[in-house]
């Protein structure tokens, strides 16, 4: 069983855009209806204003090859259909792009097993005590080399228990900011939303396809 996921977005499109969201999700599902080697889960949308309508859509595609199914969507999807929301707009084009989301690399988990100790005499307030033992703790990661530094208490053992809960809250941090930055990327791909070559043109108010500029995605 393998797995992609993609990611509809509108980017900063208008209504208009959001409802493409929408209708791509629809039209995404009814081809999967009649493929049997993958199935399609929705993981998260960004609703937008209206009912019904998304600002993007995050799916996991799963199956034996999915693949050349998402290959045949990836690109940007062109919809063409008169606004019931502005019926006097003159703008009959829609758009909505489909890219891979890789999900951020996960940090190793956790173990002290993977952690390096230095110790060091402390600075700083303390006593003559404190700067003539070496109680100051350095911990590192091996895996990443992230580090941290503990030297507030007087004794070691505990310094090196600060050390651990530092690096891993260190190491959690930055994992979560790379899912952060990724999810940051997902929700702002309308940036990079190229309109001059859609892979696919639907027609708004039947829902079909008019025409593929992939030769995958040319169905008759």
């Amino acid at each position: 069983m393998n797995t992609i996921y993609l990611s509809i977005s509108a980017g900063n499109g208008p209504e208009e855009c959001a409802h493409a969201v929408a209708l791509t999700l629809k039209a995404m599902e009814k081809e999967i209806e009649a493929k049997t080697n993958i199935t399609m889960r929705i993981l998260e949308t960004e609703t937008s204003r209206l009912g019904g309508n998304f600002r993007s859509v995050l799916i996991a595609i799963e199956g034996t090859n999915p693949k050349s199914f998402t290959d045949s969507w990836t690109g940007i999807i062109k919809w063409i259909w008169q606004s019931e929301y502005r019926p006097h707009h003159k703008r009959k084009n829609w758009f909505v792009s489909v890219k891979p989301f890789v999900e951020p690399e996960s940090v190793e988990t956790f173990s002290p097993e993977n952690v390096h100790f230095e110790t060091a005499k402390a600075g700083g307030p303390g006593g003559q005590h404190v700067n003539k033992t070496e109680t100051a703790v350095r911990a590192v990661h091996i895996p990443t080399g992230k580090s941290v530094v503990a030297r507030g208490e007087r004794s070691q053992l505990l310094n090196k228990k600060l050390a651990l809960a530092r690096l891993s809250a260190l190491l959690e941090k930055e994992q979560a900011d790379k899912e952060c930055e990724a999810r940051a990327g997902l929700r702002h791909s309308h940036w990079e939303l190229e309109r001059g070559n859609p892979v696919r043109v639907y027609d708004g108010h039947s829902q079909k396809l008019v025409r593929g500029y992939k030769k995958e995605t040319n169905i008759k």
